[in-house]
């Protein structure tokens, strides 16, 4: 799975200039119901994927995305999280000509966070805008995806992230670490039995990360791990699917774990919800919805949204002889940007340790759709 693809948002991109969209004015679950997509392609099946080359954009799908996230210490222990996530969509199948130097059929979005966990500080920003005169775009050869001073792009064999905003910046080089895993049935990932409502999805799940984060007058030498996700589609959520809980986990024996569950409106968790267990070499195991065990041990309330969300986690895999608990680095790492979601840095203990990050979405819509059945 992933993730949060704003194609409400960046609809409005079509009829104005750029300007700053309305605070959590979206909801991602409903962006990423099944819709019209004729004149785009559908994931259906398998299909061969080519490297560096599926690193560059796919315009004949609706929505794209490019997701890194990490964490990070300094040479002094102090420990850093980010996120830096580009997403595009397809305003239309075919451009439509006009006159204005701002027209163009794709959208950009992007969203931008560090966790200092000493600091007890979350920061988030966010940018949108059209991919027209150079502002904002994304190439395959060499890669590069941008907006405006965001980006990510080829550096070698290795990529390289760079953002800045208000005082907050990263510039850190991403290794390849191990192969790139392909989710789902060979990249094909079903998000919900209605045909199409899939994705085409990889990731590279162990990337030795190093370079520099800036917090205001403080500039500090990193290193850590970071995680990319890919993915590409024209529609994705069900009708009865309110939202996910997605981790990428990094455990010190070497594995790495990627489990998505997706919510129903009754709260059960989504027969299509699976995972992947990726081995130290990168081999690769697949899970259904009964090979995990996930359970909530915790909640936290936004003081923003008033939505609950699990605040601490207790995953089993008795496959793999794996029980780990997952507790959030900071509580509070919530972005309130065009939408409410939350993805932040967690620690994992229990049969093994390590690093991860885990997203949540949908919860905002709950509490709002309770307070409306009251």
């Amino acid at each position: 799975m992933r993730k949060v693809f704003l194609l409400l948002a960046l609809a409005l991109l079509a009829c104005r200039e750029p300007e700053r969209l309305p605070s959590a004015s979206i909801s991602v679950p409903d962006a990423l119901r099944t819709q019209n997509g004729q004149g785009y392609a559908k994931a259906l099946e398998p299909r061969p994927f080519r490297f560096p080359e599926d690193h560059g954009p796919h315009p004949d799908f609706r929505t794209e995305w490019w997701y890194y996230t990490g964490n990070l210490a300094t040479r002094e222990g102090r420990q850093l999280g980010f996120q830096l996530t580009f997403f595009r969509s397809a305003l239309a199948p075919e451009m439509v000509p006009r006159a204005s130097e701002w027209a163009s059929r794709q959208a950009y979005l992007a969203h931008f966070t560090v966790t200092d966990v000493a600091g007890k500080r979350f920061h988030s920003f966010e940018r949108w805008n059209r991919g027209a005169l150079g502002l904002a775009g994304a190439q395959g050869n060499p890669f590069r995806v941008w907006l405006e001073d965001w980006s990510a792009e080829a550096a070698g064999e290795a990529m390289r992230l760079r953002a800045v905003e208000d005082g907050v910046a990263i510039d850190l080089v991403l290794q390849p670490g191990k192969p790139p895993t392909l989710q789902g049935d060979r990249g094909l990932s079903q998000k919900s039995p209605e045909p199409g409502n899939a994705s085409y999805y990889y990731s590279l799940t162990r990337m030795p990360a190093a370079g520099t984060v800036r917090l205001g007058d403080e500039r500090f030498e990193v290193a850590g791990l970071a995680w990319m996700d890919r993915e590409w589609s024209t529609s994705s959520l069900g009708p009865d699917q309110v939202g996910w809980d997605w981790f990428a986990l990094q455990l010190s024996d070497g594995r790495d774990l990627m489990i998505y569950q997706l919510r129903l409106r009754d709260g059960r968790a989504d027969p299509s919800s699976s995972g992947t267990v990726i081995g130290p070499r990168g081999e690769t195991r697949h899970l259904d919805r009964s090979g995990f065990q996930l359970q909530a041990l915790d909640h936290w309330q936004s003081p923003r949204s008033g939505a609950s969300y699990p605040s601490g986690w207790r995953l089993r895999i008795p496959s793999e002889q794996i029980d780990l608990r997952i507790e959030p680095l900071l509580a509070d790492q919530e972005l309130d940007v065009s939408f409410r979601y939350w993805e932040g840095a967690v620690r994992i203990e229990g049969s093994s340790q390590g690093r991860g990050y885990v997203e949540m979405t949908g919860y905002s819509e709950l509490k709002k759709a309770m307070s409306r059945s009251r």
